[in-house]
Formats: structure tokens, sequence, C-alpha cells
């Protein structure tokens, strides 16, 4: 593996010069990150240590300072140039090196946001660290750097297409896998193989392998269950290179498919072009779910509502490829403007309705020629194994 950089420093200065920018448009001096997918996508730290929190001081002018375990100083070193390294013991309170490094940047008493809305940070460590710099003005700060990296850059757009490149080899496998009498072990170790070749890390969470009688069960997965037919195998499966996520999912039927198969993977092919197509820049989040909306209407499922039609993917670290605690939808009515650059776990799902089960995911990237389906290899149409 090339021991260069992630990312070029380049790419992290504007990076920086974004958060900055929104610190001046909050009115405050520095921010208190806490969010994994943020402190990767500041600093490039790249490892599975971020089930201890991690804290990075980001003032208004300086340099950054990343406060984790001290034994992580290592992996710092080698990876991060770009902020200086407070490794705490395990047995020392990290909000005692939070105060310290608010103190040597000059936000000591001043005003500083923390990311509250993190997995990783507890209610102790957080409740600490404003009792310890109590002078401190605090507010919560959670969606200040977020909101950056919903829009890629040339460099993160190839590394999305990587991963969705390895998310339809481990879907390819894990289709070939399944037969009657396959374990749901054998289909997801094809697809960890396959995927793995084909250029993944590991992916935010999945892959998600169950069959029909845990098929509305949305987080479970693979436990030793046999396939047999007449089953719907749900699979959804997700990639990452450099920590970008790609998920997509489809439905294969074992043996044989019920009558009316073909036509709800019809309905869903449908609604999957109708959510593409309108996922366009300047459009709105909830114009998709409208358009999605309105296929199952003319398919005549006049009451089916779902809570969203898909969300923005981007940096994800498990326990979730949606990047963090955040889940940004293709939800009804929803104002949020659409940019090239975004990112897109799509969704045309039609199961538990009038109609027989069938649903189709993809990854998809807005461009300046408009929505790109990534995951492109698999076939949307009904898939019987």
């Amino acid at each position: 593996m090339s021991n260069e950089p992630i990312f070029p420093r380049n790419e992290l200065d504007r990076r920086l010069a974004g958060v900055r920018q929104n610190l001046v448009n909050d009115g405050l001096d520095g921010i208190v990150i806490t969010v994994p997918e943020n402190i990767y996508y500041l600093t490039g730290l790249d490892h599975w240590g971020f089930f201890a929190c991690h804290l990075l001081v980001v003032p208004r002018e300086g340099e950054m300072i990343l406060i984790c375990r001290a034994m992580e100083r290592i992996t710092v070193e080698n990876q991060v140039t770009n902020a200086r390294f407070f490794g705490h013991a395990d047995y020392e309170d990290p909000a005692d090196y939070v105060v310290k490094a608010l103190s040597e940047l000059g936000l000591k008493g001043g005003r500083v946001g923390l990311e509250k809305k993190s997995l990783f940070l507890t209610a102790r460590i957080a409740e600490a660290i404003q009792e310890k710099a109590s002078d401190t003005h605090w507010s919560d700060a959670s969606g200040l750097a977020d909101g950056l990296r919903l829009v890629k850059s040339p460099l993160e757009m190839d590394y999305t297409r990587k991963a969705a490149a390895a998310a339809d080899a481990g879907t390819l496998a894990s289709i070939e896998a399944i037969r009657d009498g396959a374990s749901d072990y054998e289909v997801s170790a094809e697809c960890h193989r396959a995927m793995i070749l084909a250029g993944s890390e590991y992916p935010g969470f999945g892959p998600f392998i169950r069959p029909t009688t845990r098929l509305g069960e949305e987080h479970t997965t693979w436990r030793g269950e046999v396939f047999k037919d007449g089953d719907a195998i749900f699979l959804e499966i997700g990639a990452a290179y450099r920590k970008y996520q790609a998920p997509m999912g489809r439905l294969v039927y074992v043996g044989s498919a019920p009558d009316g198969a073909e036509k709800s993977a019809d309905m869903a092919i449908k609604g999957m072009n109708a959510i593409c197509a309108a996922i366009k820049p300047g459009g709105k989040a909830g114009d998709a779910y409208a358009a999605w909306r309105e296929v199952a209407r003319d398919h005549g499922l006049i009451g089916y509502e779902r809570h969203h039609c898909g969300y923005l993917v981007s940096i994800g670290f498990p326990p979730s490829w949606t990047g963090g605690s955040m889940v940004t939808s293709l939800a009804p009515n929803s104002e949020l403007e659409l940019k090239v650059g975004m990112t897109f776990h799509t969704h045309s799902w039609f199961t538990n309705t009038d109609c027989v089960d069938y649903f189709i995911s993809n990854t998809a990237m807005l461009t300046e020629n408009g929505c790109e389906i990534l995951t492109s290899q698999t076939p949307q149409t009904l898939i019987v194994r």
C-alpha cells in the first residue's frame, strides 16, 4: 500500500478554510470537533481507534490540536501533518487536555462551539469539558462541519467511484452464491471476498443479507440460515474506498419468483429513474421523493409512503455508512438544495405493499451532466437464482 497521504495538503487546507469561515459566520472563536468523520475530513486520520473519543480543537487562526489516547501517537505522527498531538493516558481525563489546548490557542474564555451530536462524545466528557472551562462561552456547534462534507471535490468523487465499483463486485458475487440450500454464511463470505479484492476497505456497516422471514428487519444480517426455493433474499451491500461509502441493494428470488414480480421490478426501475431525473443542480431533496411517490401512485399504491427514498452518503466510519449519526434524507417536502458533488444512496423500495415485494437501491452522484448511477454493473431487473 502506498504511503502517500490520503488527501493532499491543499485539499485539507481548503476544508479547514471552510470550517473557519463557518466559525466567522456563527460568531465563534473556535470549535471542538468530536465526530470521527469530521476529524478525518480535516486531518486524514484513518484508523479504528475512534471508538474512544477523539477531540480536535480548531481555532479561527493557527494550528489545530488533536486530543486522543497516548497509544495512538505513532498513527497520528504517521498520518496527521496539520495538527499538534496531545495524548492522554487511559486513567487521565481528556477534558483536562481540552482545557490545556484551549489555553494554548487563546480560546479559553472565548466563544467556542462543541459538537454535541456525536456517537463517541459521552455525556461525562462533554460535561467535564464545560465544567473545567466554565469561563468559556459554550454553544452546540453540531452540523457546522457536517454540511461541508456533503459536496465532494473531484478527488472525493473519484474515491466514491472506486467504492461503488467494489460494491458492485460484492453484490454480483453475493447473487452468484445464492441458491437453494446455500447458507447466508456462504453468501456473506463470497461478498466480502469479492468486495475486498475489488479494492474495498471495511465499510461503515453491512453487508445486510437476510431471507423472507426477516425481510422487514431493517438492520439485521447473516446468522447461519439456509435459503430455500421461494425465498426472497434481501441484499444491501456497501463498500468503502478511503472511507467514502457506496451502498446498494437488490432483492433476489430463489428458484422462482411469484406472479407479479416482473411488474414490481418494472415499478422499482421506473421509481429509480424518476428519483435520478429529479436529482439535479438547484433542485430540492423533496422533489426526488415526490417523483418516486408519483410512480407508486401511478401503479395503484395510492397511500404508500416511506420516510424517504434515499439519503446522502459521504465519509463513514462504523457503525454507519451515512456519516456518523447524521442522516440527510431525500424526504417528503425537504428543502435541501441539491448540488453537484453530492452522492446519494437512492432507494426505490416496495415491500409490505399490495404488490409483490421488490426493491433496488444504488449509489448515485450528481455531476455536471446530471445524476449518474455509479453501481451500474448489477442488473436492476428481476433476479431469480
